[in-house]
């Protein structure tokens, strides 16, 4: 646990991939390592992914610092160095300009600039940051900076040659141990089944199984000696201190009885060097296994293009993608990636934008239009003008928030990591008892100290420490493929229990696009009169029937009158001075309280209401002006995404600041059953937290600023991806597209991630209660049983400990072939 208080401020956070780890207990040996430092408020590793999230305080401890205690852990750190030659250096300030300016961006752990030599030295996170990006700190620190070639080099790319470098170093090592092995295995065999002659049993063969069993011992099994090692200094055991002891046992054992005179019998060097192959062949599989577990963010990745042309003075200048800077132009040919956020300046084009919102038809694109980063142009050249790039860009935030989600750790992965932390103990402690009790009352010193291998080596803790974060990070994966971002694995955790989802109507339930469809003029009054006095004060509203109203008016190229002291009053409407007059539109209710009269009225009211449509009252201080109707069709996904919830035996409940006769004709139309109207903006929480009271779980599914504190009260908080930023930050999940039927698709999403969690802690915690008391031997007096069940050998043993931890990993990797 952290050393600091909760309180404490924590700012920063640093992620970046670690090397070394073999088990879940190398991960709680990082995750301690650095929570006993002084600035560290938080530190948790998925071991999955292996990568280490750690909150910290920069004014008390340092990146290099926190990579430091990593490495004194006995693990590694992806980091790469580079020397690049700098340029418009006049003095040594400079060279403090430049070092401070490298050292703020995220991910560089050291920067030193030599004056004289005009060299900046960098270390940094290979996985979180790229030479280009270094090169635009320089210069936007106003220096020059040399490359030593054009780096297209990203964190992906480190981070895939990492993998593939250990996988490579796994396939080296198995395939050096099998070929030591499969003979050792083949003649030892052959001669305890008698079918070698007797020479097989002079002592000059054991020394030949001695041979081709050390390669194997020292080689292929380096890495557990080594990693158990490590472990123990950090008064830890983790799986290699199993595999270590338990080869170890038969391969000295069998060494004692070639040299020590007194002792005679079987050797058992093809025992240890089959287990350790075995093992190794496991990790082999599971390395590439997990390799797999993060192809959602290769994928969102891949859609970024490294290199982009933009327009400078006039000319077109290929650069890499870390040197655009808003404002930047940016020429995108047909067929290209669109390589940042922005808006079309010259051009017209159709861009695939699937990637953001699952719809497969282009959408046509003029200037003026929005256009995001990693989506497809398809037709015409564009030219657009750069809003927002690098980290800033959606395709960035989406994968930011990827990335955090598959980090994260869901609350059930407690129950794994509480038994992981005294697995490897116990299971020593068990093997110990084991190895005493048939060698005491059994009175055979081998058979005791096969039981004790067997205990040892088919015992696995990795597969309680992939049974959770192997499943999150397939399961948020598969989230980002259909638009649906989990922000943490807490998040896809707790959408598996809802009971309640809260739909803001406007812009959830309806398209957010209200049209006016009814204007009714009060006393001899035209309509197009009526509309021009309510388009004029609405002019200055940001809200949706505010737009509409002035969107109408601008469609019959109506002139406005000109606006003073306009002013809006919240969940009531807005109040201007036109022509000296004031004018308020808002709320029949509201107008009356202020003293207009609707008597008259009442009967139009209503019915325009019974109709769902919205109505609103324009009128000056005294004299009512007129009436009208706004209608927010209902999406086409809303009847489907209904019912879906109702299959799931999710309750649906309506939340509008509407009222109640529209709210609930629009309800009645799609079946919700309970309907929360007339609501204004900042009580939408009160009513979350209501429903939370009576003990329900709640999802609060909205698109608008004002949706944003029930977002975030809410147990899980759905933002529309079409929504305002405001509320994609508040929620917990972001639906990248508009339509209502990625609700029920996240929460079926989440059940059958937690399905599969389930299954593999079932099947990660019935492995071990089953295998292990087997190993023990407590099947040895059932003399009808087969005899590999009755007495397992640990060859028997290494193959299901090898192959435990491959199958919780694909077991989850098939959530990436669920349908939806």
């Amino acid at each position: 646990m952290p050393t600091d208080s909760p309180s404490a401020p924590f700012p920063e956070t640093l992620e970046c991939q670690v090397t070394g780890m073999s088990c879940a207990n190398c991960a709680a040996n990082v995750e301690k390592a650095l929570a006993a430092l002084p600035g560290v408020g938080q530190a948790f590793v998925n071991f999955a992914s292996e990568r280490v999230t750690i909150r910290f305080d920069p004014g008390r401890i340092t990146a290099s610092r926190l990579v430091a205690a990593i490495e004194a852990a006995g693990y590694g750190v992806l980091k790469a160095g580079a020397d690049l030659p700098v340029t418009g250096l006049s003095c040594a300030n400079c060279a403090a300009n430049i070092e401070k300016a490298v050292l703020r961006l995220p991910g560089v752990l050291q920067a030193s600039v030599n004056f004289a030599r005009e060299h900046l030295a960098v270390t940094y996170l290979a996985d979180r940051l790229d030479l280009p990006a270094i090169a635009a700190a320089v210069e936007a620190a106003g220096y020059g900076v040399i490359l030593p070639a054009p780096e297209a080099d990203t964190g992906l790319d480190a981070e895939a040659r990492a993998r593939a470098q250990e996988i490579s170093r796994q396939r080296t090592a198995f395939l050096v141990g099998a070929a030591f092995s499969l003979p050792l295995f083949g003649l030892s065999m052959l001669r305890d089944f008698h079918l070698l002659g007797a020479w097989a049993h002079e002592p000059w063969v054991n020394w030949l199984f001695f041979a081709l069993a050390s390669p194997v011992q020292f080689f292929t099994g380096r890495d557990f000696y080594v990693n158990g090692a490590k472990s123990l200094r950090n008064r830890s055991a983790n799986m290699d201190v199993l595999v270590a002891m338990g080869s170890s046992c038969a391969y000295f054992y069998s060494l004692a009885v070639m040299v020590l005179p007194g002792l005679s019998g079987h050797v058992y060097f093809e025992t240890s060097a089959v287990i350790i192959t075995l093992i190794r062949l496991g990790k082999l599989l599971e390395a590439r296994a997990k390799g797999r577990t993060s192809e959602a963010i290769k994928k969102l990745l891949n859609l970024r293009p490294k290199t982009c042309t933009i327009l400078r003075q006039g000319q077109e200048v290929p650069v890499a993608i870390s040197q655009v800077q808003v404002g930047d132009t940016v020429v995108v040919r047909p067929g290209e990636s669109i390589p940042v956020d922005g808006t079309v300046k010259t051009g017209v084009s159709a861009v695939d934008e699937s990637m953001l919102t699952g719809e497969p038809i282009p959408l046509d694109k003029a200037p003026g239009a929005p256009v995001f980063g990693g989506t497809i142009n398809r037709e015409g050249l564009l030219r657009i003008e750069a809003t927002k790039v690098g980290r800033d860009t959606v395709l960035a935030r989406i994968i930011r928030l990827v990335e955090e989600a598959q980090g994260s750790k869901a609350p059930i992965q407690r129950i794994a990591d509480r038994v992981s932390a005294v697995f490897v103990p116990t299971v020593i402690g068990i093997a110990c008892a084991v190895f005493l009790l048939w060698w005491v009352l059994g009175g055979a010193f081998v058979p005791a100290l096969i039981r004790l291998v067997a205990v040892l080596v088919i015992a696995c803790p990795c597969a309680l420490g992939l049974a959770t974060p192997t499943a999150i990070m397939a399961g948020t994966g598969k989230g980002a493929e259909l638009g649906i971002l989990f922000r943490s694995g807490e998040a896809l955790e707790k959408a598996n229990a809802l009971t309640f989802i809260v739909l803001d109507k406007t812009g959830t339930i309806t398209t957010g696009q209200p049209t006016v469809a009814d204007i009714i003029p009060a006393a001899d009054a035209s309509p197009d009169a009526v509309l021009a006095m309510a388009a004029a004060a609405e002019h200055g509203s940001e809200h949706p029937l505010g737009k509409a109203v002035v969107a109408e008016a601008r469609a019959r190229n109506l002139a406005l009158p000109a606006v003073e002291d306009f002013r809006a009053v919240p969940g009531q409407g807005v109040e201007a001075r036109i022509a000296g007059r004031l004018v308020r539109v808002g709320k029949p209710g509201w107008l009356q309280s202020l003293g207009i009269r609707l008597d008259p009225a009442e009967v139009a009211i209503r019915r325009l209401q019974d109709e769902s449509k919205t109505v609103m009252v324009a009128a000056t201080e005294t004299t009512l002006l007129g009436f009208i109707a706004v209608a927010d069709p209902v999406k086409p996904s809303a009847p489907e995404a209904l019912a879906r919830l109702a299959e799931q035996g999710v309750e649906v409940v309506m939340l509008t600041g509407d009222n109640q006769r529209a709210a609930r004709r629009i309800a009645g139309q799609l079946g919700i059953g309970r309907v929360l109207a007339e609501v204004l903006p900042d009580e939408k929480a009160g009513e979350i937290r209501r429903l939370q009271h009576e003990g329900r779980l709640v999802g609060m599914v909205g698109d608008g600023i004002n949706d944003a504190p029930a977002l975030a009260q809410a147990d899980v908080g759905f933002a529309i991806g079409t929504g305002t930023d405001i509320a994609v930050e508040a929620a917990e999940v972001t639906l990248m597209r508009g339509e209502l039927t990625a609700v029920p698709r996240a929460i079926a999403l989440s059940r059958a991630t937690m399905q599969t969690i389930r299954q593999n802690l079932f099947w990660a915690f019935f492995y071990n209660v089953l295998l292990i008391p087997i190993a023990a031997g407590v099947l040895h007096p059932f003399a009808g049983l087969p005899a590999m069940l009755r007495d397992l050998h640990p060859i028997l043993a290494a193959l299901a400990m090898a192959f435990s931890s491959v199958t919780v990993v694909t077991n989850s990797l098939r959530l990436a072939r669920l349908r939806l």
